[in-house]
């Protein structure tokens, strides 16, 4: 699995390196990646109940199709925004930003998904309701609504060019 999102990740990278490179916008570049997120996590979370090895697999590429191209767009953003005096300050920031917002996020990932478990463990969610994946769910969801709201926030970048 780390492979095909890795893949994933390099494939979507490459790819907005080439359109980037033509001149299109970063700002709709991370949006465009970030939408390819939400049928991705759809994937996931839809594979567990369906009993679809492909369809995770399709997931889990897509969200490092989406995460390169995301990636790639606030990089270049980030790059065209910044003096040119100070671009490997902005480069250096924009790392720190995304080694930091990553290891948040995974953090607290997985400290929802324990407290999901903990509560199906105490009984405080109805036992039909709980399943080894339904920790992962309530994770995947946040996640689609905060690539939802990052598509909405974008929004701004594109049309005003703050």
């Amino acid at each position: 699995l780390t492979a095909i999102l890795a893949a994933g990740g390099l494939i979507g990278f490459s790819w907005a390196s080439r359109v980037l490179s033509k001149g299109s916008d970063p700002f709709r570049m991370a949006s465009l990646g970030a939408l390819i997120g939400i049928p991705a996590f759809v994937f996931i979370i839809l594979s567990a109940s369906l009993l679809q090895k492909n369809l995770f697999i399709a997931g889990a590429f897509l969200i490092g199709f989406g995460g390169g191209l995301f990636s790639h767009g606030t990089l270049t953003a980030t790059m065209q925004m910044a003096p040119e005096d100070q671009r490997g300050l902005a480069l250096g920031a924009w790392g720190a930003v995304q080694a930091t917002a990553a290891g948040f996020a995974i953090g607290l990932g997985g400290i929802m998904r324990d407290i999901v478990v903990a509560l199906g463990d105490a009984s405080w969610i109805p036992e039909g309701l709980i399943s080894p994946t339904t920790g992962y769910f309530l994770v995947y969801c946040l996640e689609i609504v905060l690539l939802i709201a990052t598509i909405l926030s974008m929004i701004k970048l594109i049309y005003k060019k703050v």
